[in-house]
């Protein structure tokens, strides 16, 4: 009987299992697939963040030409605006000085069509001769003031002086500007406005330039024996200005353009009084700087139009400024030095203001004006700003910085006469010195009545 050996049993099995085994095999198989696999999967991977890390590079290096580009963008923008505001400082310098060089001629135009006007006597027809120079003065001086505040607008050079004021006020001083102009072309004014007192918050000076900017419009495009209405009324916490007249209409293709820069209709071509296609433009703004609005109608061509002006009622309790009428010469003759380098507007100027029967010295330059204004006791001393040798805001200064004795026992009420208009000049004006100051060509009813102001204001000192 044999023996079993256990040892002999493992051997065997042990054999039959070695590591050439057919599920040896397979294990390593597997397991090397797993391997395989898994090495494509990080290979996969590491291609998908080769992609990405290419894709964020080109995104950094569009990046730094975007910022490149925005830079130069930044700098040439830059570059733009201030080349925008060098050129808008040089038109508004150009423009001052246009008006300047524009207003002296029109300044002795001005007092010789008066002087023709006082000395014509029974003479129609000189008469009519002096009506027709002076109008055409005020109209080239009121076209000059409509391009510089045109270009005062664009460049936020206007600014307003606001305050609670009658709006009746107003009106009343629109009506009085172009009230001569209206009876000249024998049209009617029919005036409808409120009973009760209203107020509203304005550049007494602006607000009356659009009321009277708008009745002039009316005015110009309105034919001899025409009729204008002026009417005004309270809608509810706003006041309603409207002038309307049965003049030559607006089209209706020019109707939506009508408060823009430099535009204007066929119906200017046909007519004497042109204009600039500014007027309009200079009213919406100013009324929009009132926080007011402006619109236009018109039934057509040949039937008429209508502006319409909405303002805010000024807050209840407010106290009121009326404008008031300006003040009347009085009698009496004043002792007045005139300083003025055009020779020919210092002349006629004189002459006005002699006929006026006041006593007058010139001079014509500004070392010699100050050096009569020292030599000898005046009333009132009118003088140019822009003077050869020494302006006319040296002048006023020394004669105000001077002790008040000897010949010079008070000091003379000065009035500036400038064909600069804008405001930082009559600031400079009146920081210097000056009382008054008047734009060229001032019109010689408002300088002999500033004359008059001027005597009440001595005597009254």
């Amino acid at each position: 009987m044999g023996t079993f050996d256990e040892s002999t049993t493992g051997s065997e099995q042990r054999s039959m299992m070695g590591e050439d085994s057919p599920l040896s095999e397979l294990s390593r198989e597997q397991e090397l697939r797993l391997r395989v696999a898994a090495l494509e999967a990080e290979l996969s991977h590491a291609r998908i963040l080769a992609r990405e890390r290419e894709r964020l590079e080109e995104q950094v290096v569009q990046l730094r030409e975007a910022n490149e580009h925005l830079v130069m963008a930044t700098v040439s923008a830059q570059s733009l605006r201030d080349l925008a505001e060098a050129t808008n400082r040089r038109q508004t310098e150009f423009l001052a000085m246009l008006a300047h060089e524009l207003r002296n001629p029109l300044a002795p135009l001005s007092m010789s069509a008066s002087l023709l006007q006082s000395l014509s006597g029974s003479s129609a027809q000189l008469a009519h001769v002096a009506g027709v120079v002076r109008r055409q003065v005020d109209h080239m001086a009121h076209l000059l003031d409509d391009l510089l505040d045109a270009a005062r607008i664009s460049s936020g050079k206007i600014t307003l002086s606001v305050r609670p004021l009658s709006l009746n006020g107003a009106l009343d001083q629109a009506v009085e500007t172009v009230a001569g102009r209206i009876r000249e072309r024998g049209q009617s004014l029919v005036l409808e406005l409120p009973e009760e007192r209203l107020s509203i918050e304005g550049d007494p000076v602006r607000l009356t330039q659009v009321f009277a900017n708008l009745l002039g419009n009316a005015s110009k495009y309105t034919s001899p024996g025409g009729r204008i209405v002026l009417r005004a009324w309270r809608d509810g916490e706003e006041v309603v200005v409207q002038v309307n007249d049965n003049g030559s209409g607006i089209g209706a293709d020019m109707l939506p353009q009508v408060f823009d820069l430099f535009v204007q209709g066929p119906r200017a071509l046909a007519r004497s009084e042109g204009g600039l296609g500014i007027g309009l433009n200079v009213v919406r703004n100013l009324v929009g700087m009132h926080g007011g609005s402006v619109s236009a109608e018109s039934p057509g061509e040949g039937l008429g139009s209508t502006f319409t002006v909405r303002l805010p009622l000024c807050s209840a309790g407010a106290p009121i400024d009326e404008i008031p009428a300006g003040p009347s010469a009085s009698e009496g003759a004043c002792r007045i030095l005139l300083v003025e380098d055009n020779v020919d507007a210092c002349d006629t100027l004189r002459a006005l203001l002699e006929l006026a029967g006041h006593e007058v010295a010139v001079a014509y330059d500004g070392r010699a004006g100050l050096a009569a204004a020292q030599a000898r006791r005046y009333d009132i001393v009118i003088c140019d700003i822009g003077l050869p040798g020494m302006d006319g805001l040296e002048i006023i200064g020394r004669l105000r910085s001077a002790p008040v004795d000897g010949p010079l026992d008070r000091r003379p009420f000065a009035i500036a006469l400038s064909g600069y208009g804008q405001g930082e000049d009559r600031e400079r004006a009146l920081e210097a010195g000056f009382d008054r100051y008047l734009v060229k060509p001032a019109a010689p009813d408002t300088l002999l009545e500033l004359v008059g102001e001027a005597r009440e204001a001595l005597q009254a000192g």
